[in-house]
């Protein structure tokens, strides 16, 4: 019997980090709903009042960036006035030459991981899975006031048994949740309406439960720390358990494969198991800027197949296509879909109807 323990960590939309993540991305939505071919790459940062917002962009589109960071933050909760600093470019011709075809081609080269699991129905490692519905829940009961001393940001953790792979109870949960200074009986409150309301309770054996360790937590956001579209690419995918290419999603356009082609691995790798050809899969797939089709292809099923490693690539290339041009049109990414996923994971969404998630039928 093989025991460990596995941590993954996710944060509320209302810490720096997710902040960024959801102005770029609001961007890029508002050019998508204007011009589907927009070419954005438009990311923020963000320290006390202060908002730099800068990158490069080719759409037809007329964005008043400081006009959408503001109703972001309004969204998040932060009413505060904010001070809007803009430097953004008109994408490079070199680019934009090299990904406008007849077929769209990688805006860039790069590697991605797509990563999938039986372990949970969303076919997600349990820790991550976890961790996002908590900080979900967090923003839940602060936006409906059922915890009405509850403000923006905040960041959970949670380790999970498992025995043999098998995940088997939660360890430890860890909750850091922004407050009021009226704030009172925190610890039951957050055990009461999050914790409890999210966490199985067959998974609940002897769990230790940890709640703002640091003591108070009144000041947060932007004015406890500084944030940045990107720097939360674990939260975003599998919570450390499966590999990321080192890309962020948020900000970028779908010829941006960092951002699509990380999709449809997730959309193979989970079809994989779904078709209950192994347990879990990981698929790398690389690209080449101006090149349409994938470098390579790589599989890893960690000694989980139910059937032979050239079975599973043969139902990759019986029913999946990895070229960017096929990626977008058959995953309809050309469209304002990613504000919605700049929190609380990008895969496993079950609340959403990703076009990723989907179990695709053989031959279809």
């Amino acid at each position: 019997m093989e025991k460990y323990y596995f941590t993954s960590e996710s944060v509320t939309e209302g810490h720096p980090d997710k902040i960024c993540d959801k102005i770029a991305d609001k961007i890029l939505d508002s050019a998508l709903e204007v011009d589907p071919n927009s070419k954005m790459a438009v990311e923020a940062t963000i320290k006390d009042n202060l908002v730099f917002i800068y990158g490069e962009c080719n759409t037809l589109a007329n964005l008043n960036f400081k006009e959408i960071a503001n109703e972001v933050l309004k969204d998040i909760g932060y009413n505060e006035d904010f001070e809007i600093l803009e430097k953004v470019s008109k994408q490079s011709n070199e680019i934009n030459k090299a990904v406008t075809k007849d077929k769209i081609s990688a805006g860039d080269q790069g590697i991605m991981f797509g990563y999938a699991t039986n372990e949970t129905k969303e076919f997600m490692p349990l820790p991550i899975i976890l961790a996002n519905k908590l900080a979900k829940k967090l923003s839940e009961v602060r936006r409906s006031k059922e915890i009405d001393w509850l403000l923006p940001d905040g960041k959970t953790q949670v380790t999970i048994e498992y025995i043999d792979n098998i995940p088997k109870r939660v360890d430890t949960i860890i909750i850091a949740c922004q407050h009021t200074s009226e704030a009172t009986d925190i610890e039951k409150e957050i055990t009461e309406k999050v914790i409890k309301k999210v966490v199985p309770v067959e998974l609940l054996k002897d769990t230790k439960i940890l709640i703002n360790t640091s003591g108070s937590f009144i000041i947060g956001g932007p004015y406890a720390d500084s944030g940045t579209t990107g720097r939360k690419i674990i939260v975003d995918t599998y919570g450390g358990m499966g590999r990321i290419g080192g890309g962020c999603l948020s900000s970028k356009d779908p010829s941006k494969v960092d951002r699509s082609g990380a999709y449809y691995a997730r959309f193979v790798a989970k079809n994989i198991v779904a078709h209950n050809l192994c347990d879990k899969c990981e698929i790398q797939v690389s690209y080449a800027i101006g090149l349409d089709k994938p470098i390579s292809i790589y599989l890893d099923t960690f000694n989980t197949e139910k059937v032979s490693k050239e079975d599973i690539y043969k139902f990759i290339n019986d029913n999946f296509d990895f070229s960017v041009d096929n990626i977008i049109k058959e995953l309809n990414l050309n469209r304002p879909i990613y504000y919605q996923i700049a929190s609380y994971g990008h895969f496993g969404r079950n609340d959403l109807n990703l076009p990723w998630e989907r179990i695709k039928e053989a031959g279809d």
